[in-house]
C-alpha cells in the first residue's frame, strides 16, 4: 500500500476511461480502492489516502420514466403475477431489497405504516442487511392498498415474508423482472406510446413523482425514500421540484395584487376616520 501513489491511481482511472469501461463501474471500483486505502490510513500504515484529489468521470443520468396514476394501474392490471408489488413500490418508494425483506410483523395495518428495518440483496447468494442508509424508517401506504396487502398475509405468521416467490421464498428481482415485469411493460407500451421503458427500481422514482405532485415537500419525500439528507433528495429529484417555483411565483403575485388592492382602498387600511354621530 505504501507503493500506491496518487499518480498511479490517476493513470488507472484514465486507462479505464480509455478502455470505455462504464462510468458506474469506474466509480464503484474507485470507491472500493478508496475504502481500502482509507482503512490503511486509519491504521497508520500510510500517511494519506492516494485517492484524494483524483478526478472521476461524471455519470450522465438518463431520463427517468415516471408513471402516472393511470399507468401504474395499467401496469398492475397487465402483469401476470403479484400486481401488488407494482402498486406497493409505486406508492411507497421502497427499494426492491427492502420490499422483499418485509415480514408480516413489519406492517401496522391500522395506522397504514410499514416499518423498514432490513433489506435483502442478491450477490451470488442472498445477503441480509440493514437498509442502504443503515437507518430504520416508517413509511405510510395508501388506504387503497390495505385490503390487497392484508390478503397476502392470510395464513402467515409474524415472521413470514409478505412478498414471496411461488415456493414461499424470497422474491428475487433477477427472476421476477424478466419473467413478469419486463413482458408487462412491453405490453403496456404497445397500447400506450407514452408508456416509458422502466425497471422495478424506477417505480421508486414514480413514488417520488406522485408524492411531489400530491403536495409532499422535500423533507417528506426524503423520509419516504430513506435518503440520508434532504439535499440528496433535491440532487436526485431536482426536476420534480421545478413546478414548485411556479407555485411560489403565483402565490407571490397573489400576495402583491392583494397588497395593492388593500393600499388603494382606504377603508381596508383604516386610513379614513369615520365621523362620530351625536353629541
Amino acid at each position: 500500500m505504501v507503493d500506491v501513489k496518487t499518480s498511479a491511481v490517476k493513470a488507472w482511472v484514465t486507462q479505464m476511461i480509455t478502455d470505455e469501461i462504464g462510468v458506474p463501474t469506474i466509480i464503484q471500483a474507485f470507491g472500493i480502492l478508496r475504502q481500502v486505502l482509507g482503512a490503511a490510513v486509519g491504521d497508520n500504515r500510510i500517511p494519506r489516502n492516494p485517492c484524494s484529489g483524483v478526478p472521476l468521470p461524471k455519470s450522465e443520468h438518463a431520463d427517468r420514466g415516471y408513471l402516472s396514476h393511470a399507468q401504474v394501474a395499467t401496469l398492475a392490471a397487465t402483469i401476470e403475477r403479484l400486481p401488488e408489488v407494482v402498486r406497493f413500490l409505486a406508492y411507497t418508494g421502497l427499494r426492491w431489497g427492502e420490499m422483499a425483506a418485509l415480514r408480516v410483523q413489519d406492517f401496522d395495518m391500522l395506522r397504514r405504516r410499514v416499518n423498514v428495518s432490513r433489506s435483502v440483496t442478491e450477490a451470488g447468494k442472498l445477503v441480509w442487511s440493514t437498509p442502504k442508509t443503515g437507518k430504520r424508517r416508517s413509511v405510510v401506504f395508501p388506504a387503497s392498498l390495505t385490503e390487497e396487502l392484508a390478503a397476502l398475509m392470510v395464513g402467515k405468521s409474524r415472521e413470514d415474508l409478505v412478498f414471496t416467490n411461488l415456493s414461499g421464498g424470497v422474491l428475487r428481482g433477477s427472476n421476477f423482472r424478466p419473467r413478469f415485469f419486463d413482458p408487462a411493460v412491453e405490453k403496456c407500451q404497445k397500447v400506450d406510446e407514452t408508456f416509458p421503458t422502466i425497471t422495478p427500481h424506477d417505480l421508486r422514482h414514480t413514488a417520488a413523482s406522485l408524492a411531489v405532485s400530491a403536495g409532499a415537500n422535500v423533507k417528506a419525500v426524503q423520509r419516504m425514500l430513506g435518503h440520508a439528507k434532504a439535499s440528496m433528495t433535491l440532487d436526485v429529484y431536482a426536476d420534480l421540484f421545478d413546478d414548485d417555483l411556479d407555485v411560489v411565483a403565483a402565490q407571490l403575485d397573489t400576495a402583491i395584487t392583494t397588497s395593492k388592492q388593500n393600499s388603494a382602498d382606504p377603508l381596508r387600511t383604516g386610513s379614513i376616520t369615520t365621523p362620530k354621530i351625536g353629541p
